[in-house]
């Protein structure tokens, strides 16, 4: 009997009828790793998430108008406000959810590792 060590787990999160910030607070706890046991601060413990249907994510025009983040060029007078309305039609709700999760993780050396697990689907 042949066992697999290092098989890894993955998580499924459908997004039908949930709102921005439950679904992106899911996630977020998954990528960290902090769902298990195992959870360490300073070592990448989480494993890759798959978010379905999120285009079927349930956000009031309301909301996406008190929804705001920012973008940076580089350069001098680069920063761009931009509000939830103009990130939902130019890119979809896929960016807004890649968006929250971004700002729920932790900011240090591993946020990256853990942004490049995170899938996310229509």
């Amino acid at each position: 009997m042949k066992i697999e060590k290092n098989k890894k787990e993955m998580k499924t999160i459908d997004a039908t009828d949930r709102t921005l910030g439950r679904v992106a607070s899911e996630v977020a706890m998954s990528l960290m790793g902090k769902t298990k046991a195992t959870f360490e601060r300073n070592i990448y413990s989480g494993f890759p998430v798959t978010v379905t249907n999120a285009s079927k994510l349930r956000i009031t025009t309301k909301k996406l108008d008190e929804i705001y983040h920012t973008r940076y060029s580089g350069m001098r007078g680069g920063l761009r406000v931009l509000k939830g309305t103009e990130t939902a039609e130019k890119k979809g709700l896929k960016e807004l959810i890649r968006l929250a999760t971004y700002q729920m993780l932790p900011g240090n050396k591993l946020r990256r590792t853990m942004m490049k697990n995170l899938k996310i689907t229509d």
